[in-house]
């Protein structure tokens, strides 16, 4: 199982990007699934999550400008981010929780996509 991030750039400080992550390979079912970040010298933040039934959950610092959201059929997550400040510059992560048959329930993390955000 993979999990495939895409749509991070580079951005003008006010501006937006939106982020897609697709998982694929052979699963059952996907529960919660979430975006994290990582700015140089920093721990991996959480930035949002979301159940499968669409119960979503933010980082202070992104209320109100980022929306989490998902296509449960397309088994992929997105994140758009408006009104985006230098401070949400990092790398960013998807992660989500997989169940697959001879292994339960696990987390998968994607591979990370940066964003920058110039001001």
């Amino acid at each position: 199982v993979q999990l495939q991030a895409s749509g991070g750039g580079l951005v003008q400080r006010g501006g937006s990007l939106r982020l897609s992550c697709a998982a694929s390979g052979s699963f059952f079912s996907v529960d919660r699934m979430g975006w994290y970040r990582q700015a140089p010298g920093n721990q991996r933040e959480l930035v949002a999550t979301i159940s499968h039934g669409g119960s979503t959950k933010y980082a202070d610092s992104v209320k109100g400008r980022f929306t989490i959201s998902r296509d449960n059929a397309k088994n992929t997550v997105y994140l758009q981010m408006n009104k985006m400040r230098p401070e949400d510059s990092a790398v960013y992560y998807c992660n989500a929780e997989i169940y697959s048959a001879g292994e339960g329930w696990y987390t998968r993390w994607g591979q990370g996509t940066q964003v920058t955000v110039s001001s």
